[in-house]
């Protein structure tokens, strides 16, 4: 009996050591790296000498006190609230009319995807044709609908580009928002909204009662995935804007890129993408804590 547990024991154990190397090993040391780095002077020559002096605080301060970083702040969060609300409030929407059976629905949804499916260069080099201002499809549509003359600088405006930036990500996140809560929307019964109905419910008093109560677990999933994604996207906006014009979509992720690959202080990047983790950590803490308190009381009404 005792070597039958021990046996078990040990296939127990053949199972997640491997699983356990694999995280420490392409999780667990590049985040330790990167938060060493962020403490040195890690520049290109030290691939040639092997050397990083410390730097201690250095590197966060110089970034914390840079003229663009506030900017860039602001940014990440209008780039994030925007980008979080528009895929979530039409995810919900999709999600809410596929719902319904008619004929090639499951096609439909099925083409819903593709956003999703396509790689983010794809999706931000089309995105950027579409707006260029003088050739993009959007503008000549514009243009042939005698609604606007001259055009809208998509991309080379100050104040537009922020938004079109914005506009594709939210193209890009719908898909992923729709799937989780159609799935959630599945898994409520079918007879409570049969019951609401008997009751005299509406679709809007029915969705606020009955729906939206239990929905919200896979709301809170849904918006804190988006925000810890979101804050993070860097490849839609090298690709459609660059970060520009005029620094106008630069975000912490793209900072942080540029100080990495583009200036080659390692040590800076490395600090401002650790910024980042701490954002999204603290975000991510105060919604679950949120969330947690918020069902306490829901748990408590019911």
């Amino acid at each position: 009996m005792i070597r039958a547990r021990r046996w078990e024991r040990l296939a127990q154990w053949m199972f997640i050591v491997p699983a356990a190397a694999y995280l420490l090993l392409f999780f667990g040391y590049p985040i330790a790296k990167n938060l060493v780095m962020s403490f040195q002077q890690y520049t290109t020559t030290t691939f040639y000498t092997g050397s990083a002096p410390f730097a201690g605080l250095q590197n966060y301060s110089k970034v914390l006190s840079s003229d663009l970083f506030p900017k860039a702040l602001l940014t990440t969060v209008l780039f994030t609230a925007g980008s979080v609300f528009g895929q979530f409030v039409l995810g919900l929407a999709f999600a809410l009319f596929f719902q319904r059976r008619f004929p090639l629905g499951r096609v439909l949804r099925g083409l819903l995807l593709l956003p999703w499916l396509l790689p983010l260069v794809v999706s931000g080099t089309t995105w950027k044709w579409m707006l260029d201002p003088d050739t993009g499809v959007v503008n000549n549509a514009l243009r042939g609908l005698h609604l606007s003359s001259s055009g809208i600088p998509w991309l080379t405006g100050t104040s537009q580009a922020l938004a079109s930036v914005i506009l594709v990500n939210i193209w890009v996140g719908i898909p992923f928002n729709a799937t989780i809560l159609y799935g959630g929307l599945q898994d409520i019964p079918a007879h409570l909204h049969e019951a609401a109905k008997l009751d005299g419910a509406g679709p809007v008093a029915s969705f606020r009662h009955v729906t939206w109560p239990l929905l919200r677990p896979v709301v809170g999933v849904v918006l804190v995935l988006g925000v810890v994604y979101t804050v993070k996207v860097l490849d839609v906006i090298l690709v459609v804007t660059g970060g520009g014009p005029a620094n106008a979509t630069e975000t912490i992720a793209t900072q942080s890129y540029e100080l990495s690959f583009q200036q080659f202080e390692f040590g800076r990047g490395a600090a401002m993408s650790n910024v980042l983790v701490v954002i999204s950590l603290a975000f991510a803490l105060v919604y679950l804590r949120a969330n947690r308190r918020a069902r306490n009381v829901w748990e408590a009404v019911a």
